[in-house]
C-alpha cells in the first residue's frame, strides 16, 4: 500500500514516521469543594493531538532534522496532511531528539495539537469576475454549476480528491464553510 508522504507546512517528510498515536482530549476543569470531593465543568470541545516517532537516516539525516526544527520554530499553526488521518489545522507543539544525532542518523519524536478555531480565522472570499449571463456568478461561487451534498464522514480534502479539484479552490469557492476541517451532512459544498 503506497500512502501520501505526512506534510506540515512548507516541509514533507521523506519517508512516513514510524509510530503514530492519536489521543482524543477533553478541556475539564476541576473545582473542589470546601468540605471535600469536587466539581467537574467541561470547558469546551475535545480536540485531539497526534503525537510520533520516526527516523531519519541517510547523508543528510542531520539536516533533514535541522529543516524540520526550523518548521517547528516557525509561530502559529498550519495544515497538517497526515498519511492515515484526514488534513487537519494544527499546532506544533513539541519536538524531541530521542537519543544523540548522528550525522547519519536522527530519531525524533513530535507532537501536533488539532486546531478547532476555524480556519486561519475564517474564510474570506476571493473577488472574481462575474459573467454575463444572468444571475452571474459572483465571488467564491461555481463556475461549473455541479454541487456536492455532503455525506456522514465526508471530508473537503476527499471531496477536492473526487471531482479532481484543489482542495484550496474548493475551499475559495465555498465561503460560507467557515471552517473547512468540519462540514456537516447535507451540507452542499460548490465543486469549482
Amino acid at each position: 500500500m503506497h500512502l501520501t508522504p505526512m506534510r506540515f507546512k512548507n516541509f514533507t517528510w521523506p519517508h512516513n514516521p514510524e509510530v503514530y498515536t492519536v489521543e482524543y482530549r477533553r478541556r475539564i476543569a476541576v473545582h473542589p469543594l470546601p468540605f471535600g470531593g469536587c466539581v467537574m465543568q467541561e470547558l469546551g470541545s475535545a480536540y485531539r493531538v497526534l503525537k510520533g516517532e520516526g527516523v531519519f537516516v541517510g547523508k543528510d539525516a542531520y539536516r533533514k532534522f535541522q529543516d524540520l526544527a526550523e518548521v517547528f520554530h516557525t509561530e502559529g499553526p498550519g495544515l497538517l496532511v497526515h498519511p492515515v488521518w484526514k488534513t487537519e489545522r494544527a499546532y506544533f507543539a513539541a519536538l524531541e531528539v530521542v537519543e544523540e544525532p548522528m550525522p547519519d542518523f536522527v530519531r525524533y519524536r513530535f507532537e501536533f495539537w488539532e486546531d478547532w478555531d476555524g480556519y486561519d480565522g475564517g474564510l474570506k472570499a476571493v473577488e472574481t469576475e462575474t459573467t454575463g449571463s444572468a444571475g452571474g456568478l459572483g465571488s467564491g461561487a461555481s463556475q461549473s454549476g455541479r454541487t456536492h451534498t455532503v455525506g456522514k464522514g465526508d471530508t473537503l480534502w476527499g471531496i477536492a480528491k473526487e471531482y479532481g479539484v484543489e482542495l484550496a479552490a474548493l475551499i475559495r469557492a465555498n465561503p460560507q464553510i467557515k471552517n473547512p476541517n468540519l462540514i456537516h451532512p447535507g451540507e452542499v459544498v460548490r465543486i469549482p
